[in-house]
């Protein structure tokens, strides 16, 4: 099954970095946000990758053809203009880096990575948030409906906009709910390649998902209490920083 990672939108402002990196890119623990997805939808099974870029794309497909060398140690005899590599480390990946334009609207950027989906189900998550949703149960969730899409709902933090779903779990457009009913896109999909046939205009995604398709009752809703946070900001970035150094990092699914 193969994920699709949102990677396209403009440079990140949550990091300090001087000339602007790509969001996904911002480090925790010395990681981009993209390998702690990568590596968290890993320990679910979840190896074949497509990351959809658009703003310095460059540095995203860089990043994965020198990712072996940036896992390990190595010596470079400038001399001799050889390298030895050492304490070798990799992972079991297949990484696609596409390159979906730089003002693609999301659901332009899903629809463009069609070729390399197939005709199976398949992930669909943005390249900023973190969570511990078992993709697992999401997975089985999705092909008990026979629904077009399957979307990810979490508690909001507050600044989230509200998701109105009915009593059998279906998406809807109705009044919303709040308090301790209230719940919030996790920005987590899982499709039918059926999408590929809605798919039209240059929508962002998520509207998408909310609007036309929730419209014609295509959308079911997986309800997750627990942990899922966007990192929007720098403080949201510093919290995950706080998480992962403290060795309380829940989307840490992983050993080492």
């Amino acid at each position: 099954m193969k994920l699709i990672i949102l990677a396209g939108g403009q440079q990140s402002t949550i990091s300090n970095e001087r000339e602007g990196i790509p969001k996904p890119m911002a480090e925790i623990g010395g990681k981009p946000i993209l390998w702690h997805i990568m590596k968290y939808f890993a320990a679910f099974g979840i190896e074949d990758f497509v990351v959809c870029g658009g703003y310095k794309v460059d540095m995203l497909k860089e990043y994965f053809m020198n990712y072996y060398i940036y896992q390990s140690d190595i010596t470079v005899d400038l001399e001799n203009n050889t390298i030895q590599i050492h304490k070798k480390r990799t992972e079991n990946w297949r990484v696609t880096v596409l390159d979906t334009g730089l003002f693609a609207s999301t659901a332009q950027r899903v629809a463009r990575a069609e070729q390399y989906v197939g005709d199976e189900d398949f992930l669909v998550t943005y390249g900023d948030c973190l969570s511990d949703i078992s993709i697992s149960d999401f997975v089985c969730a999705h092909r008990r409906t026979g629904k077009v899409c399957t979307l990810a709902a979490a508690r909001p933090s507050g600044r989230n906009v509200i998701l109105s779903v009915s009593e059998d779990g279906n998406l809807t457009r109705e009044s919303v709910l709040k308090g301790a009913d209230a719940w919030t896109g996790a920005s987590i999909y899982m499709f039918s390649p059926r999408i590929f046939h809605y798919l039209q205009g240059s929508y962002e995604l998520d509207y998408f998902v909310k609007g036309a398709l929730a419209e014609q009752k295509q959308v079911t809703v997986y309800r997750h209490p627990g942990f899922w946070l966007p990192v929007e900001t720098r403080r949201d970035l510093v919290e995950m920083e706080n998480m992962w150094n403290a060795g309380i990092a829940p989307w840490k699914k992983w050993q080492d």
